[in-house]
C-alpha cells in the first residue's frame, strides 16, 4: 500500500480540504391518496432486467436485486424524466459510504476530489478554513494563517449557522460547505454562532489561497520559531529549508507551533516529526482490523534532533498535527503548550474511481503514539494548559506563545514547569 497517498486527517475538511462527513439523504415511504377519493394506483415490484442480473455477479444477485428494483421503478415512474444516472450512481456510492457510521470514511465527486488535490498541493480559491461537516451545523475547525477567514475572525468551533440571509437549521452541512465555496472575489455573509454569544454576522471576499505549509523566524532570547500550517506536498521541503536557515544562527531553544494545523499526509507527519527525532525512534504505530500492525520510525537526517524545543497545539490541531505532537511528546522530546487537540486518531486511503467518477476515502486504520495512546476523540492533553481568551482575541494578544517562551526559557535554566497558567482577566 502506497504511504504516501494515506491521509491523517479525514476531519479535512474543509472550505479548503475537504469534509470529513458526508451526510446523504432520506427518502419519504407514504403514498398520498388521489383527490376526490379515487382509489390508489397499485404499486408493483420492478424486477431487474436479465442484463442487469447479469452483470452482477452470481454471489451478489439476491442481494442487488432490490437496488435494481429500485433503479427500474426511478426510472420508470419518477414524474420529472429523463433522471440523471450519474446523480443517481453518486448518490448510491455515498449513501453506502455514510451507512459505515464513520464521518472520515466519504465519497467525494470529481470537484470535491480536486479541491483535495490542490488545497494538499498548497493552492486553492475559497475563505480558508478547515471545517466539520459531521455536526450539526458546518463549524469551523481551523481558519488557515493569512486566508480571508482568519483575517474575518473566525474561530475554532465556530458554527455557521446561516449563508448570505439563508438559515442552514436542518441543513445538510455538506450542502452547506458547498454555499460556501465559490470563486475568489466573490463575497460571501456568514452568520456564525460562538458558544453562548448572541450570533453575528461577517462578510468574507473569497480569494486565492496558497498556502505557505512551514516557516520560521527568530525570536528574542535566541529562541527559534517554525509555524506548520498543513501536511502537503511541499510541507517536508519547506520544513527542511526554514531549519537550515534557523539552525544556522545556533539558536538555544525552538518552537515550533502546530496550532491550527488540521492535517494532511500520514508520510508528511512522518518526515516532518523525523527533523525532530534521532533516527529509528518511533513516531507512530498504524493498527488495522485485522489484527496488523504497522510501526513508523523517524527516517534519520533530522536537523534538529538535540536542541531544547516545546509545541504549540489547540483545538485546531488534528491529526498530522496530532501524530508529531504526541511522538514528541511520548518520546519525552518536547512538551506540548496550550489546549487539548482535536482529536483525530483514524487514517484514510483515498481511491480513484474509474471514468472520472471522484474518488472514495476510506478509513483503513486506526493509528496510536509511540506509548500506544489512541487519541481518537480524546485529543492530546498539553502539559502546560493555556487557554485563550477573548480579550486576548480582540487585542491580539498570544498567551500559548508568551507561556512557551517562559517554558523553553525555563528548560534550559533547569527551573520548574507549571502545568497550567491562569486565563488572563480581560483589561477594563
Amino acid at each position: 500500500m502506497n504511504k504516501a497517498l494515506k491521509i491523517g486527517l479525514g476531519v479535512f475538511v474543509g472550505l479548503i480540504l475537504l469534509a470529513g462527513a458526508f451526510s446523504g439523504g432520506f427518502l419519504t415511504g407514504h403514498f398520498v391518496g388521489l383527490p376526490g377519493g379515487a382509489p390508489q394506483i397499485p404499486v408493483t415490484a420492478s424486477t431487474p432486467e436479465s442484463n442487469q442480473q447479469n452483470a452482477t455477479p452470481a454471489e451478489l444477485q439476491t442481494l442487488f436485486q432490490p437496488f435494481w428494483e429500485a433503479w427500474n421503478l426511478v426510472h420508470e415512474q419518477y414524474v420529472d424524466q429523463p433522471v440523471d444516472d450519474v446523480a443517481l450512481i453518486r448518490g448510491a456510492i455515498n449513501g453506502m459510504l455514510e451507512s459505515l457510521g464513520d464521518p472520515h470514511t466519504a465519497y467525494m465527486n470529481p470537484d470535491e476530489f480536486e479541491q483535495l488535490n490542490s488545497s494538499l498541493a498548497g493552492e486553492y480559491e475559497g475563505i480558508g478554513a478547515y471545517v466539520d461537516t459531521s455536526t450539526e451545523y458546518l463549524t469551523v475547525i481551523s481558519p488557515i494563517p493569512s486566508s480571508p477567514a482568519e483575517a474575518a475572525g473566525l474561530r475554532s468551533g465556530d458554527a455557521i449557522i446561516a449563508i448570505d440571509g439563508r438559515d442552514m437549521t436542518g441543513v445538510d452541512p455538506e450542502l452547506a460547505r458547498k454555499q460556501v465555496l465559490g470563486p475568489a472575489g466573490s463575497v460571501v455573509t456568514l452568520k456564525i454562532k460562538r458558544g453562548d454569544a448572541p450570533p453575528f454576522e461577517v462578510k468574507i471576499t473569497r480569494a486565492k489561497i496558497v498556502i505557505k505549509s512551514a516557516d520560521g523566524k527568530m525570536l528574542e532570547n535566541n529562541i527559534a520559531y517554525v509555524q506548520i500550517n498543513t501536511f502537503g506536498d511541499k510541507t517536508s521541503i519547506e520544513l527542511k529549508a526554514a531549519l537550515e536557515t534557523l539552525m544556522a544562527q545556533n539558536p538555544k531553544g525552538l518552537i515550533v507551533d502546530l496550532r491550527n494545523n488540521g492535517g494532511g499526509y500520514l508520510q508528511s507527519a512522518i518526515e516532518v516529526a523525523s527533523q525532530f527525532v534521532p533516527e529509528g525512534q518511533v513516531v507512530m504505530y498504524e493498527q488495522f482490523g485485522n489484527g496488523q500492525r504497522d510501526t513508523y520510525n523517524a527516517l534519520g537526517d533530522g536537523l534538529a534532533t538535540d536542541i531544547p524545543m516545546v509545541v504549540l497545539i489547540n483545538e485546531g490541531s488534528a491529526s498530522a498535527s496530532e501524530i508529531v505532537a504526541g511522538a514528541l511528546q511520548d518520546l519525552g522530546r518536547a512538551k506540548l503548550i496550550g489546549v487539548v487537540s482535536y482529536g483525530k486518531g483514524s487514517v484514510q486511503l483515498p481511491t480513484v474511481l474509474s471514468n472520472d467518477q471522484g474518488a472514495v476515502r476510506i478509513t483503513i486504520a486506526k493509528w496510536l503514539t509511540p506509548n500506544e495512546r489512541l487519541i481518537h476523540g480524546i485529543g492530546l492533553t498539553p502539559d502546560v494548559f493555556v487557554a485563550m481568551s477573548e480579550d486576548d482575541y480582540n487585542n491580539k494578544r498570544d498567551p500559548q506563545l508568551d507561556v512557551a517562551i517562559e517554558t523553553l526559557l525555563a528548560i534550559l535554566n533547569g527551573f520548574p514547569i507549571p502545568t497550567s497558567m491562569p486565563t488572563p482577566v480581560p483589561t477594563p
